[in-house]
């Protein structure tokens, strides 16, 4: 992705089954590696909890460490490798402990990880996770992380207030995790025997399900959150619409909880097919022997299917940014994925080049395409070689001839680039060189250059750095290619574009109104004020607009917008299309069934920033407040 997108936060979890699996640094090492093979996932901030067994009256029964620097993860390895206790090596100085006696690693048993990017909140070791409830009882005290966004934080803000509590943070995680120890500390609590080992387990685990869904009954959102009690207990569990991603690893010694597949297969040495997906809606818990159950917790939301014994369950909806570019391409799953997306494009991009594919020469920017881009050129040859048989696709055959694709890589960008010239004008002047730029490869005047990028968000770079870098090549026509549809919409689900101004998608439908486009945007805005008020549902109120507009339309008018007004090449941008983005993604996301042993029914893909079709409530409020925002000429955020 050209433009500058953080990425979402990671969670990891590492449960040991059985104490006898603590040989040495296990756990620590094992949270390590989780979290430093999602290190892309967050930057601005780490925090790691252990949770110890059996804690004595009178000592702490965990230790935390958090880092808001500008290298956090590499502070919090180094602090996860010197905590009190960890054995040493001869000659290194004893390590400090708070107790008397210094731990083992024995006597650790629940390992929770966090990298955080900052959706809400500073830059802050305060709003780092893992956040922690205190209490004298073990049982209600709680240490949560997670990968989520509520749409409606402000909101649960003001009921917890209400109802008689006083929150210390408006930070979400804070509240969440106040949320859910407010109901583990709710209720008739079952008498506590002197071990462990003699409590009802079944009582427990439905007490823990019953908390963390009476918790989460009102949050509109998405989330992965993963927690555990100072007592022992251990849970992880995924918002209805599977959203957020989130995966799981069980053996009989440790049970393993990651945002990525390849983190836990990287860690723990196991196949693709062992690492299983979160179930939607459900809590994986775990007790304090090591018992492991899954409870489904019940709550409700507006987008439901029917399954075969006409059970009504949640539609599942993943955030298909997360296939497109966020999560890491060495998930088998996820690298099947962005070629079908490149290979998609292909009759788009030869149709829009406007040259035989001898006179074309391919690349792709950033980096994080080089997977989309690799189907794309399988497709090429798949056609270059059917060439004479291909009947079903001869169109497309007699445009790639006999000719095999030229490509290379164009562009690299220069990581260590840095300007601090005061003077405007120079420092757009440096901007256009961010990348290094390969020449000798275009053919200046004869060639089309077709830049291949995951998703154009803002455009800015497109603008402002990529395009008058390619334009220095001389390439007769330059077509930039998105595997992913034109951003539309506000997201609200995790990743920061919530503001309507921002998405080049949308500054092209306000240039295609023309002068009624604030008229027609504020009647818009008052129509659904008005189906607010007579029924209390929040719809969309710009796809009627977006309707009046062919995509070819759409497309021609954010290449203009794109196009730096001195670019001596012509510049044309294709798109995937929705039904190819769902094509593509759909066959391989894991449906949701009440029964976690088999998967049977349909499913679909979260792609409400391009269609508008939002999985929760909070989704079209939230872009109903963006609007509203737009047309006040405020940047203030819309959640």
């Amino acid at each position: 992705m050209s433009d500058e997108l953080k990425h979402e936060c990671a969670v990891a979890m590492v449960v040991l089954r059985k104490p006898a699996v603590a040989n040495g640094d296990f756990g620590g090492t094992k949270l390590s590696l989780l979290l430093e093979k999602q290190h892309n996932r967050g930057q601005d901030g780490a925090g790691a909890a252990v949770l110890f067994a059996n804690p004595e009256p009178g000592e702490t029964p965990y230790w935390i460490a958090k880092s808001a620097s500008a290298t956090p993860l590499t502070d919090l390895l180094g602090m996860i490798g010197r905590r009190p206790g960890v054995a040493t090596r001869e000659g290194d100085a004893k390590p400090r402990t708070t107790n008397h006696e210094p731990r083992t690693t024995n006597h650790e048993r629940i390992f929770l990880g966090h990298l955080r990017y900052a959706t809400f909140g500073k830059n802050d070791v305060a709003f780092c996770h893992p956040f922690v409830h205190e209490s004298s009882d073990l049982a209600h005290t709680l240490l949560l992380a997670g990968n989520f966004n509520l749409t409606n934080a402000h909101e649960l803000f003001d009921d917890y207030r209400h109802h008689g509590s006083f929150p210390t943070s408006k930070s979400d995680g804070y509240l969440i995790t106040e949320l859910i120890a407010h109901e583990l500390g709710r209720g008739e609590r079952p008498a506590r025997p002197r071990s462990r080992e003699t409590r009802d387990p079944t009582r427990n685990f439905s007490r823990l399900a019953s908390a963390i869904s009476a918790a989460l009954k009102n949050a509109d959102g998405a989330w992965t959150l993963c927690g555990m009690t100072a007592d022992g207990w251990a849970f992880a569990t995924r918002d209805p619409h599977g959203i957020r991603p989130g995966f799981y690893y069980v053996d009989d010694r440790v049970a393993v909880v990651a945002s990525e597949r390849p983190a836990i297969q990287a860690a723990f040495d196991v196949t693709p097919e062992e690492v299983k997906e979160l179930p939607p809606g459900c809590a994986m818990i775990i007790s304090p022997t090591g018992a492991l159950t899954f409870e489904n917790l019940g709550n409700s939301h507006n987008q439901t299917i029917k399954q075969s014994n006409n059970q009504t369950i949640p539609l599942p909806r993943p955030c298909s940014f997360e296939r497109i570019y966020f999560s890491r391409a060495n998930d088998a799953d996820i690298h099947r994925e962005r070629k079908a997306l490149g290979a998609a494009l292909v009759p788009q991009i030869l149709e829009a080049a406007h040259a035989p594919l001898e006179d074309i020469f391919f690349s792709y920017i950033p980096n994080s395409a080089r997977i989309a881009f690799h189907g794309l050129l399988e497709e090429i040859f798949k056609l270059v070689l059917s060439h004479k048989e291909h009947k079903e696709h001869k169109e497309l055959c007699d445009l790639c001839g006999n000719s095999l694709p030229r490509f290379g890589e164009i562009a690299v960008k220069d990581a260590k680039f840095r300007t601090f010239i005061a003077d405007a004008a120079a420092r757009r002047e440096f901007y256009k060189h961010v990348y290094d730029v390969t020449y000798g490869l275009v053919r200046p005047g004869l060639d089309t250059l077709v830049v291949l990028d995951d998703s154009i968000v803002r455009g800015n770079t497109m603008k402002n750095a990529i395009l008058p870098m390619l334009d220095r090549l001389g390439p007769k026509r330059i077509v930039i290619a998105s595997s992913a549809p034109p951003i539309r919409y506000p997201d609200c689900y995790g990743i920061d574009m919530s503001t309507l101004g921002e998405l080049v998608a949308f500054r092209a439908l306000v240039n295609l109104l023309g002068p009624s486009a604030e008229s027609l945007l504020r009647e818009s805005l008052n129509a659904n004020n008005q189906t607010i008020k007579q029924s209390n549902n929040f719809s969309n109120p710009l796809a009627p607009l977006y309707a009046r507009f062919s995509e070819e339309e759409h497309c021609a008018e954010i290449a203009r917008l794109l196009t730096p007004p001195d670019m001596k090449a012509e510049v044309a941008v294709v798109y995937q299309t929705t039904e190819n983005l769902r094509r593509c993604l759909a066959p391989n996301h894991e449906p949701r069934t009440t029964n976690h042993e088999s998967r049977t029914t349909n499913h679909a893909i979260g792609d409400w920033y391009f269609t508008g079709e939002y999985p929760t409530p909070g989704g079209y409020k939230v872009l109903h407040t963006a609007l509203q925002h737009y047309i006040e000429k405020s940047n203030e955020r819309s959640y």
